[in-house]
């Protein structure tokens, strides 16, 4: 019997949006990048030309499809997977708001957070399987012809996956950075900061 192909997939957080210079909480809400948003999506391609990346699949949220397809044209690869499990976690009340605005209006929630969920938020344990299953299905189906994959979706989401499903401790996730995740054939093993 064939011993599983272990398979290296990349993820990103998509480039920046509007709302991210203004310090918003996205979540779910659907933003599309700025300028300097596809700019750091070029700069993202150029980075990672040297790993032979053969695909590229996104999140269905317009910030990581759009940063997905500049990275795809860039590299000349197809983006081949939209993934709703790969989505941003939901914010609850604190969606649209600064950090300004949430300790105006909701300053229990804040003081609370991060050890609290926001609110209507989606809890954290919640975001973990959903994004892992996400993962495992890109695993099973895109990656298996194409072991070296780009995925691009959003910061919190990844952080959450990184810790929870790999047990890393890992800071704020930057627009347009990247890990590396090494799934061994049955799990994911190992993952590290590519740098910016």
């Amino acid at each position: 019997m064939r011993s599983p192909r272990p398979r290296t997939i990349y993820i990103a957080r998509h480039g920046e949006t509007d709302w991210n210079r203004r310090g918003r909480f996205q979540g779910r809400t659907d933003i599309p990048l700025n300028d300097a948003g596809r700019a750091q999506a070029r700069a993202l391609a150029e980075r990672l030309a040297s790993l032979q990346i053969g695909a590229v699949a996104a999140s269905d949220l317009l910030r990581a499809r759009q940063t997905a397809e500049i990275v795809a044209e860039t590299l000349a690869v197809p983006l081949v997977h939209i993934e709703p499990d790969l989505r941003e976690r939901g914010y609850g009340v604190f969606e649209g708001l600064t950090r300004e605005e949430c300790v105006e209006r909701y300053p229990e929630a804040w003081n609370a957070f991060p050890r609290a969920e926001p609110p209507l938020a989606e809890p954290r344990s919640e975001v973990v399987q959903r994004f892992t299953r996400g993962m495992i299905r890109i695993v099973e189906t895109v990656a298996v012809e194409r072991p070296r994959l780009l995925v691009v979706s959003h910061g919190a989401a990844m952080r959450a996956f990184l810790e929870g499903a790999l047990g890393l401790s890992v800071p704020p996730v930057p627009n347009a950075t990247a890990y590396e995740v090494v799934h061994d054939g049955r799990a994911f093993v190992e993952a590290r900061f590519l740098g910016d």
